[in-house]
C-alpha cells in the first residue's frame, strides 16, 4: 500500500475510513514518515496539523529517529561506518543518482550503518537516517557496488527476493502531546533475515 496519495489501496484513505467507520467526523490524516513505493515497514501519520507539524519539527532536529534493516550484495569494506553523498533525484527517470558536485536540485544524504551479519554474498545491515532523501538506501549502498537485494533498478542481479530487501525496521519520537518517548518496531520478512 502506497503510503501517501488519494485513492482505496493508499493508507491515508484506509485509516480515514476506518477512523470514519469507528464514529470519527471530520477526519484528515497526514502523512509525516512516508516509505518508498518498494519500501514495507513502520510509518507514522498524524490526525491534526499540529501533530503533524511537531512531527515535522523532530524530523527537522533529528529527534525523530529512523532505523532500517537492509540486505546489500556483497559485504561492505567496514563493518559500521557513516555514507555521505550528495544526491540528484531525477523527476524524469524516477531514479536518484550519487553525484560529484553540487549543483540545482543536488541536496547532502548522510545515513549510519552497521553490518549485522554476512555470508559474502549478501549482508544485512542496520542503517539509521540522517537525512531522508528519495532512495536515499537504495542509492548510496548501490553506488558503492553493494545493491540492495530485489533492487533491479539500482543493479541488483537477479534473485529470489521480488522486492527491495528494505525496511522501516523501528521509528521512535516523541508523542507531539504528552511528549512520551514512543518506539515501534516492524520485523523483516523471513527470507531477508534467513538468506
Amino acid at each position: 500500500m502506497l503510503s501517501e496519495g488519494e485513492g482505496e489501496s493508499c493508507l491515508p484513505t484506509l485509516i480515514a475510513a476506518h477512523l470514519r467507520e469507528s464514529g470519527e467526523t471530520d477526519v484528515q490524516v497526514y502523512p509525516v514518515h512516508r516509505l518508498d513505493r518498494e519500501t514495507v515497514g513502520a510509518t507514522v501519520f498524524a490526525l491534526t496539523k499540529e501533530a503533524a507539524a511537531s512531527l515535522s519539527e523532530q524530523i527537522q532536529r533529528g529527534t525523530f529517529e529512523k532505523e532500517y534493516l537492509a540486505l546489500c550484495h556483497g559485504r561492505p569494506e567496514k563493518e559500521s561506518d557513516i555514507l555521505r553523498d550528495l544526491l540528484f533525484y531525477d523527476r524524469r527517470r524516477g531514479k536518484s543518482f550519487a553525484v560529484d558536485r553540487k549543483r540545482a536540485g543536488v541536496k547532502e544524504a548522510s545515513l549510519e550503518y552497521t553490518t549485522v551479519s554476512s555470508n559474502g554474498e549478501l549482508s544485512l545491515l542496520r542503517v539509521k537516517l540522517h537525512t531522508g532523501r528519495t532512495h536515499q538506501i537504495r542509492v548510496q549502498f548501490a553506488s558503492r557496488k553493494h545493491p540492495l537485494a530485489g533492487d533491479r533498478r539500482y543493479g541488483a542481479p537477479k534473485s529470489e527476493f521480488s522486492s527491495v530487501a528494505l525496511v522501516a525496521h523501528r521509528l521512535s519520537f516523541d508523542h507531539p502531546k504528552s511528549g512520551e518517548r514512543l518506539t515501534f518496531t516492524v520485523e523483516p520478512p523471513e527470507n531477508m533475515i534467513n538468506y
